[in-house]
């Protein structure tokens, strides 16, 4: 009997799979995706997929270990431009 130790293939995750993945909403990771300040992503037959190893990277660059920490390089998911309503200035 041959065992095949090849690697196994990357797992993909749809959004919502990845949004749990992370302890995330749905709209909370579309919104890092469209606001350019979530993880990798790759666009399959259309399809929004991420990599596990890919959203394990992104947490990561969260780590802190004190909240006197430096705030780590995450960003909200805002966008980077904000327009101003009904303000002049």
């Amino acid at each position: 009997m041959s065992h095949d130790h090849s690697p196994l293939p990357h797992r993909y995750l749809r959004t919502p799979e990845a949004a749990r993945f992370l302890g995330l909403s749905d709209r909370t990771l579309e919104k890092h995706r469209v606001y350019g300040t979530g993880p990798t992503y790759k666009k399959l037959g259309g399809r929004v997929v991420y990599a596990v190893g890919d959203l394990q990277a992104w947490a990561e660059r969260g780590t802190v270990t004190s909240t006197s920490d430096p705030t780590p390089p995450l960003l909200p998911a805002l966008p980077k431009y904000r327009l101003r309503s009904g303000r002049n200035g």
